[in-house]
């Protein structure tokens, strides 16, 4: 697959999970939130449009109170995302102010996106900070955020709330940092013969069988909920990546029209057959 077309991509949103941004439980990667301010910082001073939401609340805030582990108790989990969040745009801020880029916060419920005229006004928002050469940083509303019966506030993870935010302000690009290089034909923490897969075409039966479960203790997320948001992309013709998040800069590689991580990508050929239709 031809990857030049990243080459073009003006709008891009980039999906960072907390295991990406923690060491450990009780130990934030300065290092890491140093690297990625600077490449958002950079592709925003070279004319692209730098969406980022950023997992970490939870993390960030077991980190703040010198925890060793996360509480079981949803209130105190709601707790923790609180203290957790302004601490981790405390550090956004202060980072990314090193590069004269400023920063907005923007926090979300599923809620948001259920209604016509919430989810424009989130649209607006979104791109009146875009618009002002500021890089909305999007994170779930943990704090309040509920999934009850008849009243699901939540995301549950930040793969799919990336897909909604990158539907919603139609970006070019899902950037999804994870744990791993891409998508494997088996799990690479388990398997040395794993082999990376480049290029999806098509997410069928086969591609979702690949999927584990959840990738750290840290994270909510898996690589179903990746699959899953790549499927959302597809939906709507655009592309999507997943590749490792242990050195930021790789972002101007995949950027650069380089063959990494695996990109999801309706195939041509099925796009040329739609057309006919």
């Amino acid at each position: 697959m031809n990857r030049e077309v990243l080459k073009d991509c003006k709008r891009v949103v980039i999906k960072i999970g907390t295991n990406s941004i923690m060491k450990s439980p009780t130990e934030v990667d300065y290092h890491k939130i140093d690297r990625l301010s600077f490449v958002c910082s950079s592709l925003q001073q070279q004319g692209k449009e730098v969406i980022l939401v950023s997992s970490g609340a939870v993390g960030v805030g077991a980190s703040t109170l010198k925890m060793d582990e996360y509480p079981s108790a949803v209130a105190e989990q709601q707790a923790l995302a609180s203290v957790g969040q302004s601490a981790l745009m405390s550090l956004y801020s202060r980072f990314f102010q090193h590069y004269e880029q400023y920063v907005g916060q923007i926090l979300m419920t599923r809620d948001i996106i259920n209604y016509p005229n919430s989810s424009n006004n989130c649209n607006i928002a979104i791109n009146s900070l875009l618009s002002k050469n500021i890089i909305p940083i999007i994170n779930e509303n943990d704090a309040v955020s509920v999934d009850e019966s008849g009243h699901c506030t939540k995301f549950g993870e930040n793969d799919t709330l990336a897909a909604v935010v990158a539907e919603l302000v139609e970006a070019d690009l899902l950037i999804i940092m994870s744990d791993v290089d891409g998508l494997y034909d088996s799990n690479p923490h388990t398997d040395p013969t794993a082999s990376l897969i480049p290029f999806v075409g098509e997410i069928d039966t086969d591609v979702l069988s690949m999927a584990g479960g959840a990738g750290s203790v840290f994270s909510t997320g898996g690589m179903e909920t990746k699959l899953k948001a790549a499927q959302k992309m597809m939906g709507i013709n655009k592309s999507m990546i997943i590749t490792s998040a242990e050195n930021p800069n790789i972002i101007f590689d995949i950027l650069n029209g380089e063959e990494v991580g695996t990109l999801f990508k309706k195939d041509e050929a099925e796009l040329l057959l739609q057309g006919d239709d």
